[in-house]
């Protein structure tokens, strides 16, 4: 059959790899925006309709957007399937296409969460997040320790599990997704209130303390032990960097305003505030901390300028544009063949999963009755923000299966906890926001009896 396409040699993949990365983006694209507009038809945050749409044209449907590192070969990408066809190409051919298309993918999803947290930080109110820096830091603590300590004990105690894969698995309880709490806050108009600004803060430090947890599991996973110096080095790599970037607002913000007054040019404003951004995540990145928190380091400077209003304004095209490959790239990794119990392997990790979900919900929900002295505060919702583990579980669950240090139930087990939470988090945490505000307006509503 005469190719469509020429065949190239192999230095000439390139065509065919930007014809793999197009054809997908339509796919996310359409994936998400159908997913986002079904789920707001039925009331529910569109962020849960990406995932969900995700899903579909992931490798637990059709297949359409897989990546290698769930296992995925070339030969299970309908995308693949495609451009083989259509180029006449040989399996060696269409493997390294794959490879590149989904590095391609991945890297524009990882651009996607960069965007998202410096479009929330800009969009929190330093000051406010400020005043709530105590609390949030009560419940990243107890929303870490909590649901480790439960979940470690548990597995050793009722499922006779070895201490350090149980130790792993305790680990990977204790991360938050922030980027998917936030949207979910961000759509519903709840950022800015005091249970928003609890919820972010808490996300941040959760998340710094996940990393330093990460550190710990893993090299007791390759080595037994525990590197100490480099336990040391991350928290305080972690805490000059946050502060840091806090500092350097009360500095960097006049300093921003002169610049982009006086470029002329197209993105006078917004070029500048996003290399800052794309700097300030590279910071984040090569101190060994994740770089969307530097790019929300760089929204909490930026949020103090007078442009802030006008930035925000030109940062939501950027985002409704790289934001949903993210989404839709962490429901397309989500595989939920784990969750069929026909598979004899599935069944022991079912029940597994069943103690580690408990955990991973009940671990979270009790960070809200952590906050003291805010009466009239909604401790559920701040519960329930901290549920999703999203893309920052499977980062755990990847790990300790390429160590070798989880067998196939546990494995199988956390990626059910991590899918479950991720896709419970986004309604239940409108119910609880939802719940406060009938609450409020009954209560404002409510006409005084006349004496």
């Amino acid at each position: 059959m005469p190719s469509v396409i020429a065949t190239t040699p192999e230095a000439e993949y390139g065509p065919f790899v930007l014809a793999g990365v197009l054809l997908t983006l339509v796919i996310v694209y359409i994936a998400s925006k159908l997913g986002g507009e079904l789920s707001k038809r039925f009331d529910l945050p569109p962020v849960l309709g990406e995932l969900v749409g995700g899903v579909i044209v992931g490798v637990s449907a059709l297949h359409l957007l897989v990546f290698p590192e769930t296992g995925a070969t070339a030969t299970d990408s309908a995308v693949m399937t495609v451009l083989g066809w259509l180029g006449d190409l040989d399996s060696e051919a269409i493997t390294h296409i794959f490879q590149s298309q989904s590095e391609v993918i991945s890297v524009l999803a990882e651009l996607g969460v960069i965007v998202l947290l410096f479009e929330i930080g800009l969009e929190s109110d330093l000051r406010e997040l400020g005043k709530v820096g105590y609390q949030a830091a009560i419940v990243a603590v107890v929303g870490v320790a909590a649901p480790f300590i439960l979940g470690t004990v548990g597995l050793v105690t009722l499922f006779q599990a070895p201490l350090i894969p149980a130790i792993f698995a305790g680990a990977a309880l204790t991360a938050t997704s922030i980027g998917i709490t936030s949207k979910v806050l961000s759509e519903l108009g709840s950022l800015k209130s005091t249970e928003g600004q609890i919820i972010v803060g808490a996300a941040v430090m959760d998340d710094v303390l996940g990393i330093i947890v990460l550190a710990v599991v893993a090299s007791l996973a390759k080595t037994g032990e525990v590197d100490l110096l480099n336990v040391v080095y991350l928290i305080a790599s972690a805490s000059a960097f946050l502060i840091g970037s806090i500092l350097l607002g009360k500095f960097f913000n006049n300093s921003f305003v002169a610049i982009a007054d006086k470029l002329q040019t197209r993105g006078a404003l917004l070029v500048p505030a996003f290399t800052f951004a794309l700097v300030m995540a590279f910071l984040a990145n090569i101190i060994h901390l994740e770089a969307i928190l530097g790019a929300f380091a760089a929204g909490l400077v930026l949020d103090e300028t007078d442009k802030r209003k006008e930035l925000d304004q030109q940062v939501m095209p950027i985002a409704d544009i790289l934001v949903p490959i993210f989404f839709v790239t962490v429901g397309a990794k989500a595989d939920l063949g784990v969750l069929n119990p026909a598979v004899a392997e599935n069944r022991e990790g079912l029940i597994i999963a069943a103690f580690l979900i408990t955990v991973a919900i009940i671990g979270k929900i009790v960070t809200g009755w952590t906050v003291f002295g805010q009466p009239g505060l909604n401790r559920l919702a701040i519960g329930v923000g901290m549920i999703p583990r999203g893309e920052v579980g499977l980062v755990f669950a990847g790990i300790g299966s390429a160590s070798g240090v989880l067998d196939k139930p546990l494995e199988a087990a956390i990626i059910v906890m991590v899918i479950l939470t991720t896709f419970l988090a986004p309604p239940l945490l409108q119910w609880a926001l939802k719940g406060q505000e009938e609450s409020q307006l009954t209560t404002n509503t409510t006409v005084p009896a006349v004496e």
